[in-house]
């Protein structure tokens, strides 16, 4: 059977590599616009800095990605101790993120009547809604001050999002099925310890996992995955439409050439895939266009040690829109994994834009440099010129999951069964992390197989 897969980002190669697990005798192509592969996963060596331009890692929480890695034979990296350390800008000052509820008392990141208030988070009543955003979640549960310092700049680190528009059952199901099963989020914690003391497993209503990667970068997974493929990935080859003809699909490329196939994943942004099906599908087309990305760069900037006083020793800081700062925050990459910076130097990466600051992304690299120097200066007094400058700008950047999304997905599966070997999946839907695409992915590969 001939099977075509639109995008050569991680959904669209770990798709090929489950597929042809499964079956051998599949005829797979998946095709990239771009020369390469490996879509926001993008690692450069520059004057000895590695610079990650989108995804840095993945928590060690979720199986299926490590038992990818370990088939591929790759040696996973596990992030430092030292970056267990994070830190939030409040009032100009950075706070270390308490690791536990006694440390979380005792630290003046929050007031004090701030903290008392999340004490009554046990007592908050449940939501009356279906589908709330986050900030409206943790006002109700933990008050406003612990949205405005912890919840906002989360928002901001994981998703680049708004927290007054995102959907808290979509960003993050987990949460929003606690609230459900126990009523409160404390319960759930004790519950959940006391549940995990009895199993011997280490449980919680967050993510947990430690941030993972490889010694050379996250392209090492992307490079591997494509050796493993050989010829069935074509790099250089934009696909512009889909028709259908009878019980095949004709996928038509920017070359004027076409490929006819019975069976089509499209694994590329919601935007992409608008375009691509607007022929085929002018609702299922409309549908997707409403998945909005928005721009955020990314700004790599690398200093010799001597001439940082601040000591980098976390993994770096978030900063809360009420400060008023122009970045989201900052990473110390170099003292999160090795052989990021040569010796004697230092890598720091930044993120600006995202839902709330879009067109700050778009700004050219000189502007987003000094805008990203002048926050380093006002936070941890560097006032050197950085000895290395990269900056990676992605016009549509993470995808935005706000409320109603899971009834956007719905009304896209209704439409996609009236096209039978026609699929969509990457992080656009069901998760924007490397370990959910690859889950998604593989749960995808089960589907194929047993109904094509």
């Amino acid at each position: 059977m001939r099977l075509s897969i639109v995008g050569g980002g991680i959904s669209g190669l770990s798709l090929a590599y489950f597929l042809l697990e499964r079956d051998p005798s599949l005829e797979i192509l998946v095709l990239e616009s771009e020369k390469r592969a490996g879509g926001k996963i993008w690692t450069d060596r520059v004057n000895g800095f590695l610079c990650e331009g989108g995804v840095n890692g993945f928590l060690d929480n979720r199986p299926r990605t490590l038992e990818l890695v370990m088939k591929l034979g790759l040696s996973p990296l596990r992030s430092s101790e030292t970056a267990r350390k994070r830190y939030i800008l409040s009032n100009g000052k950075l706070y270390r993120l308490p690791e536990s509820p006694l440390s979380f008392f005792f630290s003046n990141l929050l007031s004090l009547p701030g903290r008392l208030r999340i004490i009554y988070e046990i007592f908050a009543p449940k939501g009356a809604r279906q589908d709330e955003t986050l900030a409206d979640f943790a006002r109700r549960r933990l008050g406003n001050e612990a949205y405005e310092k912890l919840i906002d700049p989360m928002a901001s680190g994981i998703f680049a999002g708004d927290p007054e528009t995102m959907s808290l059952k979509s960003c993050f199901p987990r949460i929003h099925e606690i609230e459900n099963k126990y009523g409160s989020l404390i319960r759930a914690m004790i519950k959940l310890q006391k549940e995990g003391k009895k199993s011997g497993k280490k449980v919680g209503p967050g993510p947990g996992g430690i941030l993972t990667s490889f010694y050379d970068g996250m392209e090492v997974l992307i490079k591997v995955l494509k050796n493993h493929l050989g010829g069935r990935l074509r790099t250089g080859s934009r696909v512009v439409s889909v028709d259908k003809k009878k019980d095949t699909y004709l996928i038509f490329l920017d070359d004027g050439s076409k490929i006819e196939t019975e069976g089509v994943v499209l694994t590329v942004p919601s935007y992409a895939c608008s375009e691509i099906l607007k022929d085929l599908d002018k609702a299922l087309s409309s549908t997707l266009e409403g998945i909005i990305h928005p721009a955020i760069s990314v700004i790599c900037l690398g200093y010799k040690k001597e001439r940082i006083k601040y000591p980098l020793d976390g993994f770096g800081f978030l900063i809360p829109r009420r400060e008023g700062k122009k970045i989201l925050g900052t990473l110390w990459d170099s003292s999160i994994f090795p052989n990021r910076a040569p010796e004697g130097y230092v890598l720091l990466r930044s993120m600006v834009g995202g839902a709330r600051s879009s067109d700050l992304a778009l700004q050219d690299r000189h502007t987003l440099a000094a805008m990203v120097m002048d926050t380093l200066e006002e936070v941890i007094g560097i006032k050197a010129q950085p000895d290395m400058v990269k900056v990676y700008t992605h016009e549509k950047g993470i995808p935005q999951y706000l409320v109603g999304h899971a009834r956007r997905l719905e009304a896209v599966e209704k439409t996609l069964k009236n096209h039978r070997g026609l699929y969509l999946t990457g992080n656009s839907y069901r998760g924007i992390g490397v370990n959910d695409c690859i889950e998604n992915s593989y749960k995808l590969s089960e589907r194929i197989v047993e109904e094509l």
